[in-house]
């Protein structure tokens, strides 16, 4: 997946947006720099992020910048109660916010916005050059740095801006392969085909290495879902191992909570067939163990 959606696109339409506060714009008006904030309700950080580009609005007035809140994936039934949702949220966090603020309920903005840029997280920003193209797509955050150096026309044509886009789009294709490699899994676990989650997550396991959930995921299914001892405790015990070669506690925990945590009733059965056998192996040599521990092998 590619971002059809980058620094110097033609900004896509706004027209599908429903306004909330402020007055309504069908358009970007030229020589004016527009900074379309994505945020949602059940996101942390976006109050913040609003505030201080409210901040940056007032800072800037006299150049003509103007910011724009958009919340564009609403988790409800309807529009009615996606645009109540977020004007009661609006009343409780920002009462007295000078900004407009808009939702679309259609899924039009998250499509030729938030999906065609590779935008998978919130609070996410474009900047909206004069001349209507996108100067900016990234955090928040960094505006303040970013927007003087827009407003100067300093930005787009640096090597810090081309820079800064290239990391951009190689971050979001990762996003973009991870999100789909989850949907996947999820399709797979919904109908309780674990052969085939299992199958996806290993697949993931190879791409994304570094993920811990991915990991867990492996055993629990392996062990919880599938019942295959064997596999699970070999998956197990790599995780362990991995977990103690990178030196890493939060690994470590990982693999500690398979161990301990959800399926810890159905180890402590395991545990008692591993003592039974090799109890039976002590009793009589010629007997076949099928089970190893985890951890010590």
């Amino acid at each position: 997946m590619t971002s059809s959606l980058s620094s110097g696109s033609p900004a896509p339409s706004i027209e599908a947006l429903d306004w909330l506060r402020g007055e309504q714009l069908s358009n970007f008006q030229l020589c004016k720099i527009y900074i379309l904030d994505f945020f949602s309700t059940i996101c942390e950080p976006c109050v913040p992020a609003l505030a201080r580009l409210a901040h940056l609005q007032e800072q800037y007035s006299d150049v003509g910048i103007e910011v724009i809140g958009i919340a564009a994936n609403e988790q409800a039934a309807t529009a009615d109660e996606a645009r109540a949702q977020v004007d009661a949220w609006l009343t409780t966090w920002l009462p007295h916010s000078k900004i407009r603020i808009a939702f679309d309920y259609s899924g039009e903005m998250n499509k030729h916005w938030m999906d065609a840029s590779l935008s998978f997280h919130v609070p996410q920003a474009f900047v909206v050059d004069r001349d209507g193209s996108i100067a900016f797509i990234g955090g928040p955050d960094v505006l303040e740095d970013v927007l003087p150096k827009v407003i100067d026309g300093s930005w787009r044509a640096s090597a810090e801006a081309k820079n800064a886009e290239k990391e951009r789009i190689a971050e979001g294709e990762i996003d973009a392969t991870e999100n789909a490699l989850r949907r996947r899994i999820r399709a797979a676990t919904d109908i309780e085909d674990w052969k085939s989650a299992l199958s996806v997550i290993e697949e993931g396991i190879n791409l994304f290495p570094d993920r811990i959930s991915l990991r867990q995921s492996q055993v629990s299914t392996l062990i919880g879902k599938m019942r295959d001892m064997e596999a699970g405790w070999i998956a197990l015990a790599q995780f362990a191992r991995d977990a103690i070669e990178r030196n890493s506690e939060d690994w470590l925990f990982a693999a500690m909570e398979e161990l301990f945590g959800p399926h810890y009733d159905l180890g402590a059965s395991i545990c008692r067939t591993l003592v039974a056998e090799q109890g039976a192996l002590r009793t009589n040599p010629d007997t076949v163990c099928t089970a190893r521990c985890p951890l010590t092998g």
